[in-house]
């Protein structure tokens, strides 16, 4: 089956009810767990940026307290497994200043995790990926936002 263009879609949401496009909704949900964390974002957490921002970063927390840190393979297996995570609940905000917020959290606790990520290269490549890619993001943003940034980034000593 091919999927239709997104103006389809819009198009034939338009003609229908809203208990209908409710059906639609709680089908979607139902079918993948990144369809129903998406619509919580949107109905629950899109109003309060701030919380939903402290939640990724609790989230975050708990992830790194749960890595086993008897190998590097395994702490690098978990870093990609929270950074793939945080990833996806930066796509459902879209929104830069939370992409940066969380990716500066992340960073940071990578940074100041144990054992030191300094003798693994490919933790030192994926840190690097990731301040290069804050960096990119950050001078999109207006100006004011960029200069609270960088120096967000040159104070927690992550350069």
């Amino acid at each position: 089956m091919k999927a239709v263009t997104l103006k389809a879609i819009k198009d034939e949401l338009n003609t229908l009810s809203s208990s209908e496009i409710q059906e639609l909704c709680l089908c979607l949900s139902r079918f993948k767990k990144e369809n129903k964390e998406l619509l919580t974002y949107l109905l629950f957490e899109s109003t309060d940026e701030s919380g939903y921002i402290e939640s990724v970063k609790n989230y975050i927390d708990e992830q790194f307290e749960l890595i086993n840190i008897k190998s590097y393979f395994y702490i690098r297996k978990s870093v990609r497994k929270i950074l793939a995570n945080v990833k996806k609940y930066i796509r459902y905000s879209q929104k830069k200043e939370t992409e940066v917020e969380l990716l500066l959290y992340f960073c940071q606790k990578l940074k100041n995790f144990s054992p030191s990520i300094k003798y693994s290269v490919q933790l030192q490549n994926t840190y690097n990926r990731q301040i290069l890619l804050i960096k990119k993001t950050i001078s999109t943003l207006h100006e004011d936002l960029q200069y609270d940034y960088n120096l967000m980034l040159n104070s927690e000593d992550l350069l």
